[in-house]
């Protein structure tokens, strides 16, 4: 199965893409799969057609009555080819490792730039201004390799920025200053529609370590403001901008419809796959491109017309996974993370009794009080708290400063809280209950002071995968956790006359600001973290060095 590069930039072997594990419970599971023609992709004897968008081609397999607790390995077939291994391929089968095992590792990341896995690349930002450091992913993956199945984790949780369509990776942009315009008004590092997000997801996904860990390990995903833009959404006035640009809605359409083909489709179930109907709508039309985009275009314009809020259960562990970018409400008098029927969905699935609770959102809810009180300050400015003449000067501050974590949406923050009180307060209350975000380039642990004693309830904040910040920018973050940055938030946010309404915690591990990885680890009620930084072991390429392991 020869690789060439074709017209588009995609591989003409038959299997473009994939196989990517995406959903496995006790007895189901989906493989997604990009392919270079229309055909029909075979796994384990259950079969699924293509449909296509604007000349590629994609198949999501549903495989139904597995055996619980088995570890099955898997090929994949296109039109009764076998195309999946690769031919002579020294990495171990693919494998789909059925629930039912008891125990749950849960691999959590965001933040990941593609870039080659060579220097300059491979340094740090510091260093080169193309470097982005070792690659997490890639060097769990290549550990993954000597380890039995038993030892790889159950799933793994993307909680933003999978791709970086303000921040193109180097393979992309040198496709796009070679195929648009020379007097298109968008620079090569923003994409500008469908076509280009492809290219993203392409060179993400493709390389040869990353895309067996993808084919081994169930992966959840949600987007975060990279996926699309920076800023996303960050506030009304920046939307009624963005809406003012001609080349928006190109940008936006493509991004809601490669989301949904590349991240949102293999976060649902089979059962969800069916009762939203798309899929089969999409199969059903073969050339799909115009119901996808007319779709794209109404979710774009009413996101209360659409959910990519999601839950899993995976074990004993039920993952509630928050959409708190493309559902937000941002209408001038009201300004919320989540709008309100999405919001009590998210409420209705936590609430539900397990032994343990993720809450996922890509911003971190539970942050240092000198931030949060930053932002509560800011937000307040915006609003008006210091005239109409400051609101202009306290949003430039907004994106600036990237001041749009929970804490910058008030009330949002409250309900939040809020939820946490409900989970933990009640007699069925879970063992534990971690908040599990990304976002802001370091990572930490913290005690979080909420909710019955019963409950443990902690923050757990990993990010960069691979994209780690500078140090003069380390330096400011650092600065944000001092008790001198807790004073100068606490003066800023009584200057506009709001009480104190950060929620204590209590920092346990980190921050850590290198490249990271954070795996936690379910033992019955029992919860562990480990903190794993990439490093660059001479002999092998990339590698992982534990920084923090600590029980919950």
């Amino acid at each position: 199965m020869e690789t060439v590069e074709g017209d588009a930039g995609f591989t003409t072997a038959p299997l473009v893409l994939g196989p990517m594990l995406r959903y496995v419970s006790t007895t189901s599971a989906t493989v997604w799969v990009e392919t270079s023609r229309p055909g029909t992709v075979e796994v384990l004897g259950h079969r699924a057609s293509t449909f296509s968008v604007r000349g590629r081609h994609f198949a999501l397999v549903i495989i139904e009555g597995l055996e619980p607790a088995s570890v099955i390995p898997y090929e994949v077939r296109f039109d009764d080819d076998l195309v999946w291994p690769q031919p002579d391929s020294e990495l171990p089968p693919s494998v789909i490792r059925t629930l039912g095992h008891g125990d749950v590792d849960l691999l959590i990341g965001s933040c990941r730039a593609a870039a080659p896995h060579e220097k300059p690349y491979t340094l740090e930002l510091a260093f080169d201004d193309r470097g982005r450091g070792i690659d997490t992913m890639r060097a769990h993956a290549k550990r993954m390799v000597y380890d039995p199945p038993e030892k790889w984790p159950v799933a793994m949780l993307l909680v933003g920025d999978q791709i970086y369509a303000d921040d193109s990776s180097p393979s992309t942009k040198e496709r796009i200053e070679a195929t648009r315009p020379d007097a298109d008004e968008l620079p090569p590092s923003l994409v500008a529609d469908f076509d280009e997000y492809c290219w993203l997801y392409h060179e993400a996904w493709s390389p040869t370590f990353e895309r067996w860990l993808f084919s081994v390990v169930p992966t959840l995903m949600i987007f975060d403001d990279h996926d699309v833009i920076d800023d996303w959404n960050i506030s009304a006035s920046w939307v009624t901008e963005m809406s003012g640009e001609s080349w928006w809605e190109a940008h936006a359409v493509g991004s809601v419809m490669s989301y949904w083909i590349y991240q949102h489709l293999g976060n649902q179930s089979p059962e969800q796959i069916r009762a939203d109907g798309l899929l089969d709508r999409l199969v059903e039309a073969n050339e799909a491109s115009q119901l996808l985009e007319s779709w794209a275009r109404s979710v774009n314009d009413d996101p209360t017309t659409y959910q990519f809020s999601f839950s899993r259960h995976i074990g004993e562990v039920k993952v509630v996974v928050v959409d708190g970018r493309h559902a937000r409400v941002l209408d001038g008098s009201t300004r919320r993370m989540v709008n309100e029927g999405e919001w009590q969905w998210i409420c209705d699935e936590a609430l539900e009794p397990t032994r343990h609770v993720v809450l996922a959102t890509t911003l971190p809810v539970f942050i240092a009080p000198g931030l949060h009180d930053l932002m509560v300050w800011n937000e307040r400015v915006c609003e008006g708290a210091w005239s109409r003449y400051a609101i202009g000067w306290g949003e430039k501050i907004r994106r600036s400063l990237d001041l749009e974590d929970w804490s910058a949406f008030g009330d949002s923050y409250t309900e939040f809280a809020q939820l946490i009180e409900r989970i933990t307060g009640g007699s069925d209350a879970p063992s534990s209950t971690v908040v599990a975000s990304g976002d802001i380039h370091f990572s930490y642990v913290a005690r979080v002071a909420i909710g019955g004693s019963a409950s443990r309830v902690y923050q757990v904040v990993s990010s960069p995968i691979r994209n780690a910040l500078i140090p003069p920018e380390r330096g400011v973050m650092r600065f944000t956790l001092t008790t001198a940055g807790a004073r100068i938030g606490a003066a800023l946010r009584r200057l506009t006359r709001r009480r104190p309404s950060a929620v204590p915690i209590d920092m346990i591990a980190g921050p850590h600001f290198a490249n990271n990885m954070v795996l936690v680890r379910y033992r019955g009620d029992d919860v562990g973290v480990i903190i794993e930084q990439s490093t660059d072991d001479e002999d092998d390429g990339p590698a992982l060095v534990v920084v923090d392991d600590i029980s919950l």
